[in-house]
């Protein structure tokens, strides 16, 4: 199916009164990775809004192996491991270097502007210049 990677920087705001990453936070990481996968393959949540469907989280599943930290560099890879007509199946891994830090899968639904099942937009590749996106 589809995968992308993309680096952050874990900001301060985002850490505990340990300077670790707060749990909550990861799910954030993972939106990130969601964006940054649609803008790498010539899309965006913007274009998509704008034509009357929306994008909705209806399951989201975390879990934690190792801690991250304040300034470390994390890379988040994102991959469609499943793609139906009005849902998709995303899978999440972050790492930091060899070590995976986390791991995670959601279910993204397709919805018009009142809340009904929508079909999903067209998200054939249309990769940008120097995107890492693959299919």
């Amino acid at each position: 199916m589809l995968r992308h990677s993309h680096e952050i920087r874990v900001a301060y705001q985002e850490t505990d009164g340990q300077r670790r990453v707060h749990h909550a936070n990861y799910l954030n990481y993972f939106e990130r990775g969601r964006v940054e996968m649609l803008r790498s393959l010539g899309h965006d949540y913007k274009s998509i809004e704008d034509s009357g469907k929306m994008l909705v989280v209806t399951e989201m599943n975390v879990r934690y192996f190792a801690p991250a930290d304040f300034d470390d560099v994390l890379t988040v890879t994102t991959e469609v491991i499943e793609l139906r007509k009005v849902r998709m199946r995303h899978r999440y891994t972050i790492h930091r270097g060899d070590t995976v830090l986390v791991e995670g899968d959601s279910v993204i639904a397709c919805v018009d502007r009142n809340g009904k099942p929508a079909r999903l937009p067209d998200l054939t590749p249309n990769p940008r210049p120097g995107s890492d996106a693959t299919a």
